[in-house]
């Protein structure tokens, strides 16, 4: 294989240097932590009046605030069909609202034919990627885990974290599995202690460890070179040369 000598000096002539930014350790201290406890905004995905999704969400809330987070649940129930009516829908208004103020989430699907549910899709599709300068999800954290009614498979999370990846969002390498969950959780909905139960507190204390690390820092570590390239004053006018805006 060629290899040239290094470092190159041949330069990058395609780099725009005003807009090029150096990550500096430097630069992850935190001037003023947050006075607040870590948000997280935990969604699930089913509607039914048992639901393990949700039972799994609930454990999934009273653990992290065990850790001293604080939490809020959204209910689905009255939320529409992503496009079947505006986004001013109270139900949408709300799930944005709890995403903003969120600093780290938690989805809970079941897996149905083989992925997420339409009633956990729906919910991320209606969380847009910007809405004006506000990006609702963008730089928070993200555990994923998902309940089974058979044997357990990884479907749904692996669906979930694509999702996450595409809302710009930091999923944390560990997730949770439930496979048979109809045995896993008691009469009144608690999830029954052992292996999986132990796994869903390492991945809610591995989301806490996540958001603390990153919730004072998200602005810097999700702050984009293309991007910072989109908001200078000449792109912008360019851009709205190309579509007409000003043109007589």
């Amino acid at each position: 294989m060629d290899k040239p000598e290094q470092p190159f000096a041949d330069g990058i002539p395609h780099l725009s240097r005003s807009h090029f930014v150096v990550p500096d350790a430097a630069q992850l201290a935190v001037a003023q932590p947050f006075p607040h406890a870590p948000r997280f905004l935990i969604l699930y995905g089913s509607l039914r009046a048992r639901s393990f999704s949700r039972f799994l969400a609930y454990e999934a809330a009273r653990l992290l605030e065990a850790m001293g987070g604080e939490v809020r649940i959204y209910d689905a129930h009255g939320l529409p069909l992503p496009d079947d009516t505006t986004a001013d829908h109270p139900k949408v208004q709300e799930l944005r609202a709890l995403s903003v103020w969120s600093e780290g989430q938690v989805w809970v699907s079941p897996e149905r034919h083989g992925t997420l549910t339409g009633v956990m899709k729906s919910q991320i599709d209606w969380l847009p990627l910007s809405e004006g300068s506000v990006r609702p999800t963008q730089g928070r954290t993200l555990a994923v885990m998902q309940v089974s009614g058979g044997s357990q498979s990884f479907n749904a999370v692996n669906s979930l974290r694509l999702l996450g990846r595409w809302m710009r969002m930091i999923t944390i390498p560990n997730q949770s599995s439930v496979p048979m969950a109809y045995k896993e959780f008691d009469e009144a909905g608690r999830m029954r202690p052992g292996p999986l139960y132990e796994r869903v507190v390492d991945v809610c204390e591995e989301l806490m460890k996540f958001t603390l690390l990153t919730r004072e820092r998200a602005d810097f570590l999700v702050d984009r070179y293309s991007e910072r390239k989109e908001r200078a004053p000449e792109r912008l006018q360019a851009v709205a040369a190309d579509i007409g805006i000003g043109k007589p």
